[in-house]
């Protein structure tokens, strides 16, 4: 657990699988993205440099009909510096940046990514759970019949999860998105993963604005 974002220089460590930045946003960020969730929310998968993150988030937010504010511009700022403290921590000159509205089961099963490092956050709704290593088996071989313990993310925080790329002990950390079919809730989820052979195409600046 870590209380700033520069915890995250723990990631790398040999024994550390996992790192959370506990952290609240504003009421009004919260209040924007409750209300702004329920009409047009972009949604979007992007490849993308650093650098490019804000002008691409900015355009895709104008599409959608949500217009430019105090708000929705720290909203974007959050994004980009996820964006930046991911690339950094993974030493990844480009991100794959997921932002996803979820009203379902997504990936309720127990698993571990195949990757070698992703960030998440929930921004609105329920929160990632994950299990601790002791429990691990169990909670793979249950799946829905486990029945704990469980640990869950605080709502906007930031964790960085190993997986199973990532070479360490115990292969990444279990964990699930929590099953919400039926129940009206709506998660607001953004994930970060390093460029994979399943990434879209490079996000271009030039192919979108012209300065």
């Amino acid at each position: 657990m870590c209380e700033s974002k520069s915890g995250f220089t723990d990631f790398n460590k040999p024994d550390v699988e996992l790192v959370i930045w506990q952290r609240s946003l504003s009421k009004d960020l919260h209040s924007w993205i409750k209300q702004a969730i329920t009409s047009a929310f972009p949604e979007f998968r992007l490849l993308i440099s650093p650098r490019d993150t804000q002008l691409a988030l900015e355009l895709a937010f104008d599409e959608c009909g949500l217009r430019a504010g105090a708000v929705r511009g720290l909203f974007i700022r959050d994004i980009c510096d996820l964006v930046e403290v991911f690339a950094e921590t993974t030493f990844s000159d480009l991100v794959d940046v997921r932002l996803e509205r979820i009203d379902g089961d997504a990936c309720w099963k127990f698993h571990r990514d195949s990757v070698r490092a992703r960030l998440l956050t929930t921004y609105l709704g329920p929160t990632t759970e994950w299990v601790r290593e002791t429990y691990a088996d169990e909670a793979l071989g249950k799946q829905k019949y486990f029945k704990g313990p469980l640990e869950r993310l605080g709502l906007n925080d930031v964790a960085m999860f190993s997986g199973s790329s990532a070479g360490h002990k115990y292969g990444g950390v279990v964990h699930r998105s929590p099953p919400i079919a039926g129940t009206g809730e709506v998660r607001l989820l953004l994930c970060l993963n390093q460029e994979t052979v399943v990434s879209p195409d490079l996000w271009v600046r030039e192919n979108h604005y012209s300065e």
